[in-house]
């Protein structure tokens, strides 16, 4: 691994002008989004849907992002429920390239499977892990730092890219950052990876100009995150290698891989000891949590009101908010501000972005009645 040093590093990272020659990028693609019911759902996820207006998925949108990082070097890991829909989105991903899982088991088992699969191909690759759902704006500065984060990870670190935080969110976790990593331009050492802070600690956060937003970005060679999830999970690193040499065993090794995401199981143990380094992120990203998130992303509205969906089925007096129409039906506001509509053909849903992130409670409700057939 290269020293620290609290000198100006004078190297600058090697801008992709191609793909990059032995990395791969993995999205993994779950979650239910239930704080975007009802238009995320259990069988149609968010990832699946055009949420911004683009006319890309979001899921789409991410691989179009990745492609002159990876070329065709892509992999997904979906549920196996997923797998006919995330096909037909992405008909140039081959089938030995998409990874489906009999059961959610958060994401470290995801993210394992796909590195044991790369590393039996390629001891040597460089693997990226990038959430299907969130949305990057200045795809030039993502890019950028992306290749530095590759060149990092060449040199044994876990990397991970941290947001340049714009306000004391306390719906992400913080990466404290150290020092930093001499022959690069911008990577620092990680100090300590810290939960989702109440307002009052994000605040401090943000003061002390050495926090950033933990957007589960990670870069790493394959075999260096299998060898260290073998360190702290060995059971699910030997899963996860079994697996990628014996494909026919997935229904018989998959129940039995440890439920934990990757923070947990390797970022936060091996940032105590000084192997994860972070690569500032300075484009936009958002992961889209909430409806009051998405209003915040997307460009212009339509009198007042940002609407997802056709506007000409949107008429807004004196108002402001957020519609996101599937069904066709005309959806009228008045004298109502900050306001979130979002109707489909089976379920209406009316709140403010204030309590937008509630929206889950409705799902837990509707699970406890045994409306499964609505989440």
């Amino acid at each position: 691994m290269t020293e620290e040093t609290g000198a100006t590093p004078d190297a600058q990272p090697q801008t992709a002008t191609g793909p990059i020659p032995g990395f791969w990028a993995v999205v993994p693609a779950g979650g239910a989004g239930t704080r975007l019911w009802p238009v995320s759902r259990a069988g149609s996820p968010k990832f699946l849907h055009d949420l911004t207006g683009s006319g890309r998925t979001l899921l789409q949108a991410t691989i179009d992002r990745l492609r002159p990082l990876a070329g065709q070097r892509v992999v997904v890991v979906t549920g196996a429920a997923h797998t006919a829909a995330v096909s037909a989105q992405l008909p140039d991903l081959a089938p030995d390239q998409l990874l489906a899982e009999p059961s959610p088991r958060d994401s470290m088992a995801a993210i394992a499977w796909a590195a044991a699969v790369l590393e039996a191909r390629d001891p040597e690759a460089v693997l990226g892990s990038f959430a299907a759902d969130h949305v990057i704006t200045g795809e030039g500065a993502f890019a950028g730092a992306v290749a530095e984060a590759v060149d990092v990870a060449r040199e044994g670190y876990v990397v991970t890219i941290g947001i340049d935080p714009t306000y004391p969110a306390t719906g992400f976790g913080y990466i404290q950052t150290g020092r930093p990593l001499r022959g690069f331009s911008t990577a620092c050492r990680v100090r300590q990876f810290v939960e989702k802070p109440d307002a009052e600690r994000a605040a401090r956060y943000l003061a002390t100009g050495e926090f950033r937003w933990n957007a589960g970005m990670f870069v790493v060679r394959a075999g260096t995150l299998l060898d260290l999830l073998g360190r702290w999970h060995p059971e699910l690193a030997a899963g996860a290698r079994a697996l990628a040499a014996d494909p026919a065993r997935l229904d018989e090794l998959w129940p039995d891989l440890e439920k934990i995401a990757i923070d947990h199981a390797v970022a936060e143990p091996a940032a105590d000891e000084g192997l994860v380094a972070v690569v500032p992120g300075t484009f936009g990203w958002d992961d889209i949590g909430d409806f009051g998130s998405l209003s915040g992303i997307l460009p212009g509205a339509h009198d007042g009101t940002t609407v997802v969906g056709d506007p000409g089925q949107v008429q807004s007096v004196d108002s402001s908010g957020i519609v996101v129409s599937e069904s066709g039906r005309m959806v009228a506001l008045v004298g109502v501000h900050d306001i979130v509509v979002v109707e489909t053909d089976d379920a209406l849903l009316v709140t403010t972005r204030a309590r937008a992130q509630d929206v889950k409670r409705v799902v837990e409700s509707l699970k406890a009645a045994g409306r499964d057939e609505l989440v």
